[in-house]
């Protein structure tokens, strides 16, 4: 199964967090998960609370898992939130089915991982963790 490098996720860290200094957003946190949901890379700004490395990894796992980015989920539970409960159930709560939960893709469209974005509006989130994924040589589905 193909994943990020570590290279990689240090890379989509490194540019999430610049991108967020660059538009004013608060403190992000960012990590960065395998296909298999695993943790390759995490950095929590100085200033971000303790708890949002959970909240990261609930949006980057939710999308690895379900093979569907925060944004698509977010409009699953809007539409069947029982089937949104049902899926946190089975994965513990670890599922945040918000924006800033992103698919990774290879160039030829495979999932490689996953990247969960958290700290300032969900949509900020988002546009952080896209220019990360980006900036990587990576195709992101946010």
């Amino acid at each position: 199964m193909p994943n990020i490098s570590l290279r990689k996720a240090k890379s989509v860290i490194r540019t999430a967090l610049s991108k967020g200094n660059d538009l004013g957003l608060k403190p992000l946190s960012v990590v960065v998960l395998d296909a298999g949901g695993h943790v390759i890379a995490f950095e929590r700004e100085d200033g971000a609370a303790p708890g949002r490395f959970a909240i990261a990894h609930g949006k980057a796992y939710g999308s690895v898992m379900l093979g569907m980015a925060g944004t698509a989920q977010m409009a699953r539970a809007d539409q069947q939130a029982y089937f949104m409960d049902a899926v946190n159930g089975v994965f513990g709560g670890n599922v945040i089915p918000v924006p800033g939960g992103v698919l990774v893709r290879d160039k030829k469209g495979g999932v490689i991982g996953a990247v969960g974005v958290t700290g300032d509006s969900s949509d900020n989130d988002l546009i952080a963790a896209l220019a990360g994924i980006e900036a990587a040589g990576l195709l992101g589905e946010g």
